[in-house]
């Protein structure tokens, strides 16, 4: 609806501890087909940010250009080009909403950020050969469902490949890589571990005020809608039609009737019908007069950037907190489980690299 600030999307997203990468690795840095070895593949974005315990070698000492290391994490090397590439990728995607001022200190967040990627990579990747786990088609092909139902609505795989610059291969063979990591991060000691009912119960306590469910409003209304560059006399005359439809309503006419007959807003096809809604989700004037008027009451001409509503208050919905039933505790279950992991992701990572060989060429 155009009154609206902003459409409620909500979007769940796979939980695999990965992210899509949306770089390839250079020729040096590929053995084998990508299809078969996506680790192979230099790394671009991950979430997890611990710092990196490494050894310096003066660069002064090293070959400059593109073919120059900057990271060699037990073998595996990030060469200045693959760096450059990954800052000018990263760089034209926030060009426009980045101060001139700041893109000095933006480039050098993304070098790190670039560095700290490669390395998180290289150390799973690793870890994950060296343990000989694999991914198999079907756990694949589960991930990649999975992925397809967290997308926003109207958003199908293929935008998503061509909004990351990936080809399906690319895609498929990260999202292996993806099912991989979550399988190392299961075996690990606390992966699999589930919340108690007793912990259940305490975060639900301590965090009761965000299992309040505000106070809401049940809204019909009929709008009289403003058009760009319009004069006064026109204004005043499609005010004056909101207020000619106020009084045949107030006359006793049917609201839904007229809505269906004279309103400019889609919800004219449910009779004006906006459903149940949320202080916030509404323009300020409109969510002021619906939150104020009397139930069943029809409500003065209230005027928005949109135009002229009349609105009528069907139901107001009072805030309660959400009880602590089954449903409640599986939801609240999942979320400390995948706390829970997300610790033991960050174990794990802290245990390779302190076993590593980390050798930093270029800081």
């Amino acid at each position: 609806m155009a009154y609206h600030k902003h459409n409620r999307l909500i979007v769940m997203m796979v939980c695999l501890f990965f992210i899509l990468f949306v770089g390839c690795g250079s020729k040096d840095e590929k053995k084998g087909s990508a299809a078969t070895e996506p680790e192979k593949t230099a790394p671009t974005e991950q979430q997890a940010t611990p710092q990196t315990g490494t050894a310096a070698t003066p660069s002064s000492i090293l070959p400059s250009g593109p073919s120059a290391v900057v990271i060699d994490v037990d073998g595996a090397k990030l060469t200045q080009e693959r760096v450059d590439s990954e800052i000018r990728k990263k760089m034209a995607a926030i060009k426009n909403q980045i101060p001139k001022e700041r893109m000095k200190q933006a480039r050098a967040e993304m070098r790190k950020q670039v560095i700290n990627d490669f390395t998180i990579r290289a150390l799973l990747v690793n870890e994950i050969n060296r343990l000989k786990i694999t991914a198999s088609e079907k756990e694949v092909s589960d991930a990649v469902e999975r992925l397809k139902q967290s997308l926003p609505q109207g958003m199908t795989i293929e935008d998503l490949m061509k909004k990351n610059n990936i080809t399906k291969e690319k895609m498929y063979d990260e999202i292996r890589l993806g099912v991989k990591v979550n399988k190392l991060v299961l075996s690990q000691k606390g992966g699999k571990s589930k919340p108690t009912d007793k912990e259940v119960s305490r975060f639900y306590e301590k965090n009761k005020s965000k299992f309040m469910v505000p106070e809401a409003v049940h809204v019909r209304h009929i709008l009289i809608a403003k058009a760009a560059g319009e004069n006064d006399k026109i204004k005043k005359e499609k005010k004056a039609k909101a207020e000619g439809l106020r009084k045949q309503l107030l006359a006793g006419a049917d609201f839904a009737e007229t809505a269906k007959n004279n309103s400019d807003c889609p919800s004219k096809s449910t009779g004006g019908d906006l459903g149940t809604f949320s202080r916030g989700e509404m323009v300020k004037p409109f969510e002021e007069a619906a939150f104020t008027q009397e139930k069943n009451a029809i409500g003065p001409v209230v005027e928005t950037d949109f135009g002229y509503h009349i609105i009528q208050v069907l139901e107001r919905v009072a805030p309660k907190t959400m009880g602590l039933d089954e449903t409640m505790k599986a939801k609240i279950s999942s979320y400390l489980q995948q706390q829970k992991q997300q610790e033991t992701f960050e174990t794990l990572l802290k245990k390779l690299r302190a076993k590593a060989n980390i050798v930093v060429y270029q800081n």
